[in-house]
Formats: C-alpha cells, structure tokens, sequence
C-alpha cells in the first residue's frame, strides 16, 4: 500500500517506504492504454514519474483498491 494524494482527481504526491516523492510528470491513466481490459477487470490506475526531495526520480505503477492504492511497479 502506498499513500497517494490527487488533486482533481490526478496524482500529485506519493509516500512510499517513508519517503515523499512528488509527481513530476503528466501521469498517465492505465484505462487510456487498455480501455477494454480496465472496463472488464474494473480497475482504475495511473503510471507517473516520482521525484524524491534528494533528486532521485522513479516510476511508479498504481491501481486502486477500495479505499486503498496499491504498488503495482516502481522502476528507475
């Protein structure tokens, strides 16, 4: 579970592991990529770049569920 903070709707911030990292690019939707796949397994997700306050940036793969978000992948 990470902890993922929207503003209108679209990520902004993330902590995971203990560490804050700020979205630092336009975060794509998973359900744009595969729209037929998300409708039928119905989940809603988003990939986005993260950027630690130290400067380290890292991909990011989260789908929500329930009330919860999810890590999905991370990756440099």
């Amino acid at each position: 579970m990470v902890a993922l903070w929207l503003v209108d709707g679209v990520p902004v911030r993330l902590v995971h592991e203990g560490r804050r990292f700020r979205v630092s690019d336009m975060p794509t939707r998973l359900e744009d990529e595969n729209p037929d796949l998300a409708y039928r397994l119905g989940f809603t997700g988003w990939r986005f770049q993260g950027t630690g306050d130290d400067g380290r940036a890292l991909m990011f793969v989260v789908r929500r569920a329930g009330d919860e978000w999810r890590l999905i992948q991370t990756y440099d």
